[in-house]
């Protein structure tokens, strides 16, 4: 069963992942910053999973020309068939409440 990473492990796991991408490509830091348009600091601080921001995240991710890594952060929504009612038609319009009944004595 698969184990649900803390924000700080995944933080990790995610920077890894970038770095080691990075040296697969031989990509040297100041070179993926400077394409990326962040500072050396920036990129660092996401390869070591000490805090960087989401813009950060997005310059590098398409830097490294994997798009495809966001795209999967958010697939499109589609209409899940089993959420459709067959045979019944579209309401028109709400019911009235029922009125409550006076108390009989």
């Amino acid at each position: 069963m698969n184990q649900l990473l803390t924000p700080e492990e995944l933080a990790s796991e995610i920077g890894g992942n970038i770095r080691a991408l990075r040296l697969l490509k031989n990509i040297p830091q100041k070179s993926l910053a400077a394409h990326a348009g962040v500072s050396l600091t920036a990129l660092r601080h996401l390869e070591s999973a000490q805090g960087a921001n989401l813009m950060t995240f997005i310059r590098v991710v398409r830097a490294l020309d994997k798009e495809e890594w966001l795209r999967s952060l958010a697939p499109r929504v589609t209409i899940n068939p089993l959420h459709m009612v067959r045979g019944r038609d579209s309401r028109l319009r709400a019911r009235q409440k029922k009125k409550a009944k006076p108390a009989q004595l």
